[in-house]
């Protein structure tokens, strides 16, 4: 058995120590935005949805980060050591629609629920408390077999490359998270995440093109010539080959992904609140701009560091020569880091460790943050205490946080002695999670959907689909274990019925017994107001609309990237407060007002039309045009080869302008306030 890659200090070290200055980040973070943007934690507006005030940059960032998992990076190139150049496409296809997707009803949101806190505030409007549990259940189900299977993936990883106890890395990895999410909030993980965002993917960068130069891969036509002489024949590809997108394991697996990251995406109150924090006119942007960019990750990483291990694998330069990866190794993830410490020494592999932590963090300050929301509003304040302050409301998502950080290393610690892999929850997650998504959609969508639909569509969807995958896992496999029920057919067929059956049920219910929804009933749904603070005198609907037309063309921020912060107290007031304020609740329909102008309103219809559009290209691109006339007799060509591994590359940095180069370009007015206040106070100091 080969030494481990890197010693116990090196994953110790990394995760205490990063943990500890993201904390100083975060606190320097929440200073800077109190003192200089008047921007406070310490309100619930701001903790759970940064007073809906993000631009456009930060918001790309922000879902960039949420969405780029470790699965993206280090356990795709494990898959495509497994299954060859076809995965690293197929894993790609599998994350971009999802985000687009998120862009239409993320700009719907802003025109019919304008003042939501999380994606389950809605369905307790619309269809009442029974309804709302469900959609609780299901939203705490999808995150936390997500968030569990992430840690447990990035604790094995750690595991396999330090020794460090499995156990242990379980309890550090989300432990710093809890704290600096706690202390900051939602916009203060917006930092963390770009800081996340800007360091993976220069180490990803960085680790693929000095992989690729390496000399003993050669560039690009190196890399090709050494895959076609390591002559490794996979079952299930076309000749068996590595070079060619006829692989029916890596298709079915990539529609399963499909399923899973819908489901991760949709069913994650986390993306709703990244939508509600952000600006009226930066949802679709930043949302549509991160479903182009996002295909790098997978499509350059997975390719090149994938197709490397199986290069060098069988020749001296490999790091435990002459010994091959076993399959729990590589299904562990652990193809990047021997390919790393074979080829780039010690200081890249602890590279690599900074960048599970990135990846993983990101990931989890988001399910913190969302779960909190879950617990302080639409459990807490809807059915423990209705008339919660602002302060109350905060204290009990702290403690959300906390206790949602302490039960997911619980959770993942219970993975690991279950026996439940990463493969396995892949799988799982879909069947139990899918469900909702269309009563979901279809209750910001469709009027006429019905109290009872929203109710037993989800309960029948999920029952149709875990009998589906339970019976076809005990046709083929003889019996249901742990084994069995992650093979990939009935893993596929039970997320198509988990996701499709409740479309169809939903309608046959709602239909059976109509009726119709007024969507003025969700501008019933107010901002968090702390009722023990002194109260100003509210605006009334009209000064209040007024007001909003002044302040910017995005109607919901003090602060823009095209203006300087604006911090009047008498702006604010008419800016955050609904139009309706003091009627929404109990007043009559007729009485409300969209909170909104009629300018703005026209804009967001625009934003819609634009959305709906860029989504169905987004579909017919990235899961037909470019994958599927690829399935086909044919293994990549050198010339091919280079092509596309170059375009990939590309395509990488064109993410870090995006995510990275970008949002300082976007924040920059901000950037220059906070700037001038610090020179402020020095030179009064001095």
């Amino acid at each position: 058995m080969a030494e481990a890659l890197l010693n116990q200090a090196h994953g110790y070290g990394i995760i205490i120590g990063l943990s500890i200055l993201f904390c100083l980040i975060i606190l320097a973070a929440v200073r800077v935005q109190k003192r200089y943007l008047a921007e406070d934690s310490e309100q619930s507006e701001m903790f759970m949805v940064a007073n809906r005030s993000v631009g456009t940059g930060l918001t790309a960032s922000a879902v960039f980060s949420s969405w780029m998992w470790i699965n993206e990076s280090v356990i795709c190139a494990a898959y495509t050591y497994k299954w060859g150049i076809a995965l690293p496409v197929w894993w790609a296809s599998g994350l971009s629609f999802q985000i687009a997707l998120m862009a239409l009803l993320g700009i719907v949101a802003k025109l019919r629920v304008p003042y939501a806190h999380t994606s389950l505030e809605f369905m307790r409007m619309r269809y009442g408390k029974y309804a709302h549990c469900i959609f609780i259940l299901l939203n705490l189900i999808n995150n936390i077999f997500g968030c569990g299977s992430m840690i447990l993936a990035g604790a094995q990883l750690v595991t396999g490359m330090t020794g460090m106890h499995v156990i242990a890395a379980c309890i550090l990895i989300p432990a710093g998270v809890v704290i600096y999410t706690a202390v900051g909030g939602l916009k203060a993980t917006f930092i963390t995440d770009y800081l996340h965002t800007a360091i993976a993917l220069i180490l990803l960068i960085y680790f693929s093109l000095a992989v690729l130069t390496n000399e003993h891969v050669g560039g690009i036509s190196g890399l090709y010539q050494k895959v076609k002489a390591a002559d490794d024949y996979i079952e299930g590809n076309y000749m068996g080959s590595l070079l060619t997108m006829k692989s029916k394991r890596a298709v079915l697996f990539g529609l399963v992904l499909k399923f899973g990251n819908l489901a991760l995406v949709l069913m994650d109150t986390a993306f709703w609140q990244k939508s509600f924090a952000s600006e009226v006119e930066s949802v679709v942007p930043a949302y549509d701009l991160v479903s182009v960019v996002i295909l790098a990750v997978p499509w350059c990483t997975g390719t090149i560091i994938g197709l490397t291990g199986r290069a060098i694998e069988k020749t001296p330069i490999w790091w435990d020569y002459p010994n091959l990866l076993t399959e729990t190794q590589v299904n562990s993830g652990l193809v990047m880091p021997y390919v790393l410490r074979s080829l780039l020494g010690q200081g890249a592999t602890t590279g690599l460790l900074v960048l599970i932590f990135m990846a993983i963090t990101s990931t989890v300050s988001s399910s913190v943050i969302a779960v909190s929301s879950i617990i302080s509003l639409d459990f807490y304040r809807a059915y423990i205490n209705p008339k919660a302050s602002d302060r109350k409301v905060l204290q009990v998502s702290h403690i959300g946080v906390v206790g949602h950080g302490c039960f997911m290393a619980a959770f993942a610690i219970m993975l690991q002695y279950a026996g439940a892999t990463n493969n396995w929850s892949t799988y799982f997650r879909p069947i139990v999670a899918c469900p909702g998504i269309f009563p979901l959609m279809l209750t910001l969508l469709w009027s006429r959907q019905t109290k009872a639909a929203a109710i037993l569509s989800p309960i029948l969807g999920l029952a149709s689909g875990v009998a589906t995958w339970l019976s076809l896992s005990y046709v083929w496999g003889g019996k249901i274990d742990i084994q069995t029920t992650q093979e990939q057919l009935p893993g596929l067929y039970g997320a198509i019925v988990s996701f499709f059956s409740p479309a169809l049920f939903s309608v046959i219910i709602s239909l059976a017994r109509p009726s119709q929804f007024d969507w003025r009933e969700f501008l019933r749904i107010d901002l968090i107001e702390d009722s023990s603070q002194p109260s100003t005198s509210l605006p009334s609907p009209q000064d209040s609309k007024d007001d909003i037309t002044k302040i910017s063309p995005a109607h919901s921020s003090p602060v823009n990237e095209k203006h300087q912060p604006t911090i009047d107290a008498e702006a604010k007031a008419g800016l955050v407060s609904p139009a309706p304020s003091i009627s929404t609740r109990t007043g009559s329909l007729d009485d409300i007002v969209h909170p909104f102008s009629d300018q703005t309103i026209r804009h967001i219809k625009k934003w819609r039309t634009y959305a709906a559009g860029y989504f169905v290209l987004n579909l017919l691109v990235t899961v037909v045009l470019w994958p599927v006339p690829m399935y086909r007799d044919y293994i990549f060509s050198s010339s091919f080869f280079k092509g596309w591994v170059t375009v990939a590359i590309i395509w990488h940095f064109a993410a870090m302008l995006a995510v990275i180069v970008y949002p300082v370009w976007d924040g920059r007015f901000v950037i220059g306030t906070v700037f001038k206040g610090v020179q402020k106070e020095w030179s009064k100091s001095g």
